[in-house]
């Protein structure tokens, strides 16, 4: 066999191990995603230009809050599965942020939507689409009371989404990381769709989350988080007004930071 057909057997290979991945992300899994976008949306413009939700009245100048939005592209591709499946790894991290920057859009146009000013920006270069990161604009437009999205992930393989969130709020000297969960209300000492009685946390240590592996965030983001005193709040993103009440400090979810552990 030559090398040529060998690479073309190889290349088939991978194509059929990746049809099923990619028939996924084309699914209702992605279209799904647009529901909770709009609700996030209206949470996310709410405390940005003031507009009531569901009889609540949150603005900026009322909570003092500037936000800013990482989000993933787990709805479309996943790099670590493909890589599974036998494509290069850093390649389909690559993938994945592109993923990260359609989810990013979606994001973007549904805040706008709402009657939030919003801009975009990409740690890999898509000029045509979206602003380059760069911090200080970044932070400008927060102080200018826009929603701040950080798409693309670091900009580099190997990274995950949890990692930039972490890594964009040090950089923008963020006072809290929250971290949206899809059917979760937070922090669980153990997995609650398997554990009928499993308990949360109302507050964890950022050192029992990383000893007791919990599935607050990966532990490259959690260490550095714990290394600049970040507290992070974990929450349900389908409850109702869950991100103002979570910007506004209202005991929702899960409180990871350096106090002790304290089960609810």
């Amino acid at each position: 066999m030559s090398f040529i057909d060998s690479a073309m057997e190889a290349i088939e290979r991978t194509e059929a191990s990746l049809h099923s991945l990619i028939a996924d992300a084309l699914k209702a899994k992605a279209y799904g995603e647009i529901a909770t976008i709009a609700a996030m949306a209206q949470s996310l413009a709410a405390i940005n230009s003031g507009r009531p939700r569901e009889g609540k009245r949150a603005t900026a100048s009322d909570l003092g809050i500037q936000v800013a939005v990482v989000v993933g592209g787990g709805n479309f591709w996943r790099g670590a599965q493909a890589s599974q499946f036998g494509m290069d790894r850093a390649t389909a991290d690559y993938a994945g942020m592109l993923a990260t920057v359609i989810s990013g859009l979606a994001l973007q146009d549904a805040i706008e939507h709402a009657g939030g000013d919003v801009r975009t920006q990409t740690a890999i270069p898509i000029q045509s689409v979206a602003e380059p990161y760069i911090r200080r604009r970044a932070m400008r437009h927060l102080e200018k009371g826009r929603v701040v999205i950080f798409a693309g992930g670091t900009g580099n393989p190997f990274f995950t989404t949890d990692t930039a969130a972490a890594l964009r709020a040090v950089e923008i000297e963020a006072d809290v990381l929250l971290i949206a969960k899809n059917r979760v209300d937070g922090v669980y000492d153990a997995d609650p769709r398997k554990v009928p009685h499993a308990r949360r946390f109302s507050s964890l240590s950022y050192m029992d989350a990383i000893s007791r592996r919990l599935e607050v965030m990966d532990t490259t983001a959690l260490t550095l988080c714990m290394e600049n005193k970040l507290p992070i709040v974990v929450f349900d993103v389908a409850s109702p007004n869950g991100i103002v009440e979570a910007a506004r400090g209202d005991g929702i979810g899960t409180s990871v930071g350096e106090a002790e552990s304290v089960l609810a």
